[in-house]
C-alpha cells in the first residue's frame, strides 16, 4: 500500500506537465492494470503486485492534471483535502477495523449506491442543479464511509497474502477518492 502511494506520487509528479487527454489514457490504462489483478490475483503474486505498482503510477499520472491546476492556483484546497481525508480514513477505517459486527451488508448497498452516484453524476453533466457538485461529492463522501468500514474490515479478518493486492488496490481507490471529493468541496468559488 505505501509503495503504491509513491508510485502515485512519482506519477502526479512525472504527470504535472500532461494535458487531460493523456491523462485519461492514464486512467485507461490503470482501470486495465485493475482488471488484470483481478485475473493475476489467482496465478501469480508477484504479477498481481506489479500490477499494483502499475495502477499507482498510472492513476498518479490521470490525476496529475487535477493536482497540478490546484497547486498553481488554490494550494490551500490540497493541504485541506489531504488533512480532511487523512481524518476520515482514520476515524471510518479506526472503526471498520474494530468492529466486530459483519459489514457485508453495508459493502452491498455502497457497490449499489455507487452505481447510482455514476448515473446522478451523468445526470449532473446535462442538467443543471443548484449546488449540485457539493450534493454529488457529500453523496460520495457517505458512500465511501461505507466502503472504507467494511475494507479496513476486511483488512483485519483476511489471512490470505494473496489477496493483499486486491485489498490493498480496494483501500488505496477509497483513500483517493474521499480525497478527490473534498478536492472538490474545498475548491468550491464560496470557499475562497
Amino acid at each position: 500500500m505505501a509503495v503504491t502511494a509513491g508510485l502515485f506520487a512519482l506519477g502526479a509528479y512525472l504527470g504535472r506537465d500532461l494535458t487531460g487527454g493523456l491523462g485519461i489514457l492514464a486512467f485507461l490504462a490503470a482501470f486495465g492494470c485493475l482488471i488484470g489483478m483481478h485475473f493475476a490475483v489467482r496465478k501469480s503474486v508477484e504479477l498481481t503486485i506489479g500490477l499494483l505498482g502499475a495502477f499507482g503510477l498510472l492513476i498518479g499520472l490521470a490525476v496529475a492534471p487535477t493536482l497540478a491546476h490546484y497547486a498553481s492556483t488554490n494550494p490551500q484546497v490540497l493541504w485541506q483535502a489531504g488533512g480532511a481525508t487523512a481524518l476520515f480514513i482514520a476515524g471510518f477505517g479506526s472503526a471498520g477495523y474494530a468492529t466486530k459486527r459483519d459489514l457485508s451488508a453495508l459493502a452491498r448497498i455502497g457497490s449499489w449506491a455507487l452505481i447510482g452516484l455514476i448515473g446522478f453524476g451523468v445526470v449532473l453533466i446535462f442538467v443543471q442543479i443548484p449546488n449540485g457538485a457539493l450534493i454529488y461529492s457529500i453523496l460520495g463522501l457517505v458512500i465511501y464511509a461505507g466502503l472504507t468500514l467494511f475494507d479496513f474490515q476486511r483488512l483485519r479478518r483476511s489471512s490470505d497474502t494473496e489477496s493483499a493486492p486486491l485489498l490493498a488496490a480496494s483501500i488505496f481507490l477509497d483513500i483517493l477518492n474521499v480525497f478527490l471529493f473534498f478536492v472538490q468541496i474545498f475548491s468550491r468559488p464560496d470557499q475562497a
